[in-house]
């Protein structure tokens, strides 16, 4: 039997601003860090397809070092961007994640393993690109696994995060933390959905190199169009199938929210679907008659809007299910404006110098080795 007392007090520190502000701040953060995260994660497995599949070995070989050494970089972003949106999780649903990361305490501690391990090889398989020899494309695989296995136990613990029921069974049934939420209905679909986005924006990483490479090489930069354009298409696409099965597992009151009984959970679906759906049709489009713009804009610009759609949904579904346990009222507010307007003027200064980064990461011009 469930007992109540099992979630931990709320944390008696006042917040120092409105749960508003937090919470829209968790979103935003958010946002950024499953930008770059897919990127790195799409990025990992879309080069190894590019190996793979590529009947030019050669170019197989390029597209898949033009990319590998821009991962180091990715992941180094991810970890940066990762940072804010887990404090506010803290700072917000404290309570619950601290608990959830002890019942799974082992597999939680082996992420930090597992992403320097991958780290060190990603920047390995950079380092290989135009040299012979070494195992490039076995440490590439392993590092994308390693990744992969982080964002499964990432999901392992935010699902066990939203359903302190849970929590006392598998602590008893293995007090030494060697736990996952694997029994959980909506872990396998609610991972897929989101590793199947990742490979969408990998393909978008591929448009991009593809636009780099454009002037520079075109007959490289044509078939990399099309491989890039087209895995975001059938990626997108996977979503729909995906997207569904993760629906389908969620509680009945959960999936009710999107079907009418929220006003805003029912628009962001609908706003994600028909986003999905003109995405799809607009790098058909450009894949077809190579219009870059459209690819490397246009079809960005939306796909960016139906993953803040998902950012948003994702954050209804958990309130839903933690709705028995946590109400925003409870919380002791003391606004503390000064420190917040400095905060406020270095996140939106932060968020600028970050997109300039990244625009020069993937504008800059190769550098030729000079001649003796």
């Amino acid at each position: 039997m469930f007992d109540p007392n099992i979630v931990p007090a709320l944390d008696p520190n006042p917040l120092p601003a409105p749960y508003w502000v937090f919470k829209l701040l968790l979103l935003v953060t958010f946002f950024l860090h499953i930008i770059t995260m897919n990127f790195l994660l799409g990025g990992a497995f879309v080069a190894l397809a590019a190996k793979w599949f590529s009947k030019d070995n050669k170019h197989g070989f390029r597209v898949f070092f033009d990319v590998v050494k821009k991962l180091p970089s990715f992941l180094a972003a991810t970890i940066t961007l990762g940072v804010a949106p887990l404090l506010f999780v803290q700072v917000l649903y404290g309570q619950f994640f601290y608990s959830s990361s002890i019942v799974i305490a082992w597999p939680w501690f082996f992420v930090l393993v597992f992403i320097t391990v991958a780290y060190y090889g990603f920047y390995y398989v950079s380092f290989r690109a135009g040299k012979e020899g070494g195992r490039p494309v076995l440490v590439q695989t392993i590092s994308a696994l390693l990744i992969f296995c982080v964002g499964f136990i990432y999901s392992n613990n935010f699902s066990l995060l939203e359903h302190p029921d849970r929590w006392g069974g598998k602590y008893l049934a293995a007090p030494s933390g060697w736990n996952l939420n694997l029994t959980e209905p909506t872990l396998f679909p609610r991972y897929l959905h989101m590793f199947v986005g990742a490979l969408a924006l990998g393909g978008l990483f591929l448009v991009y190199i593809a636009i780099a490479n454009w002037k520079r090489d075109n007959d490289y930069a044509r078939q990399v169009f099309q491989f890039g354009g087209k895995t975001f298409m059938y990626a997108t696409m996977a979503q729909f199938i995906v997207g569904p099965l993760y629906w389908m597992a969620l509680p009945r009151d959960t999936r009710m929210l999107f079907m009418g009984d929220s006003p805003l959970a029912s628009a962001l679906l609908m706003v994600g679907i028909m986003g999905g759906l003109v995405a799809i049709v607009l790098m058909s489009n450009a894949v077809r008659t190579e219009k870059l713009r459209m690819a490397g804009y246009v079809v960005p610009g939306i796909t960016a809007v139906v993953l803040l759609c998902m950012v948003v949904m994702r954050s209804i579904v958990r309130d839903a299910a933690l709705k028995a346990w946590f109400e925003p009222s409870n919380f002791a507010i003391k606004t503390q404006w000064s420190v917040f307007l400095i905060f406020l003027v270095l996140f939106v200064a932060g968020v600028v110098l970050w997109l300039v980064m990244l625009y020069r990461f993937f504008t800059a011009k190769k550098v030729e080795p000079s001649k003796p």
